[in-house]
């Protein structure tokens, strides 16, 4: 028995981060949903319910710490998994992603295997 198909936001202004983020993660098997910004971001959030999401901390129109701070305040997506994607390891990206409730942090340059066992498990934890 193979892995439940997911549905993912993935929202970074960077084509090419888009992309790479798309293949690593259709390689399990899941649908990607791609967006540049942040308002496009919301945009689906309003009509649909995606099973995870990853969203760049630096982004045009709205960043990924405000997305994720708006998507915690709704109780229909309140508990989907929101990881933040960042160039920055320090101590006040960490706290500020703990301040909005995000769920993890991901670190630029990516590690396609090690992305992919991180979204699969916060998925399958929310699922139990």
């Amino acid at each position: 028995m193979g892995r439940m198909a997911y549905t993912i936001l993935v929202a970074d202004d960077e084509p090419a981060i888009r992309t790479m983020l798309e293949v690593i993660l259709s390689a399990d098997g899941h649908d990607i949903v791609a967006v540049s910004d942040g308002k496009s971001a919301l945009d689906y959030l309003r009509e649909h319910t995606p099973d995870a999401m990853l969203l760049d901390v630096r982004m045009p129109h709205m960043d990924g710490f405000e997305i994720c701070s708006r998507v915690k305040r709704i109780k229909r997506l309140r508990d989907t998994p929101v990881l933040l994607l960042t160039g920055f390891d320090d101590d006040q990206t960490r706290d500020h992603a703990k301040l909005v409730g995000a769920d993890d942090i991901v670190y630029k340059p990516l590690s396609g295997k090690n992305l992919r066992g991180r979204v699969n498990q916060l998925i399958e934890a929310r699922r139990r």
